[in-house]
């Protein structure tokens, strides 16, 4: 079951995900962890082909649904050990925003971690990770290789870092 929740994040009611993911009428909370390592890259995952969302492509570093009830940072912590097998206490909220596209409507919560792993990660969910320099990204952005969802979650980092607000 995943929450209904309304532009500001307030629960309006309660939907299996079958048919909250797939309806973008259906706006639903989701959290990121951005994982960075002690040298500035950040930690993509690239996405098993049996996903639904982006099949094999590279994607933020942990991303998953609040459960209904679910504290935000309680999420983070539980995708972090479950997608990359990592427990940390190094999180930093940074933003919130609304991504919509057809396939679905989000609120993404996200986070920033420093760790440099190990990472033993979920290889039903991950195909492989990789630490990428911003220049990589950067050049891999409109490719094809990178999510559309992370492209959006990447612009909104940069823009927080050119602002000055990190």
């Amino acid at each position: 079951m995943l929450e209904i929740v309304n532009e500001q994040g307030m629960t309006t009611g309660l939907g299996r995900r079958s048919e909250v993911h797939g309806n973008p009428a259906l706006l639903h909370k989701v959290i990121h962890v951005l994982v960075f390592n002690d040298a500035g890259e950040l930690l993509l995952q690239k996405r098993s082909l049996s996903k639904d969302v982006a099949p094999g492509k590279w994607d933020t570093s942990v991303g998953g649904h609040v459960a209904p009830g679910e504290d935000l940072l309680a999420a983070a912590l539980r995708e972090m050990q479950e997608e990359l097998g990592v427990v940390s206490d190094d999180y930093l909220y940074l933003y919130s925003y609304c991504y919509r596209n057809d396939f679905e409507s989000e609120i993404v919560y996200t986070y920033r971690c420093i760790h440099n792993g190990p990472f033993p990660f979920d290889k039903g969910e991950i195909d492989e990770v990789s630490f990428w320099s911003f220049e990589k990204i950067k050049k891999s952005t409109g490719t094809g290789l990178l999510s559309d969802n992370f492209e959006v979650e990447f612009g909104n980092y940069t823009r927080l870092i050119l602002g000055g607000l990190l």
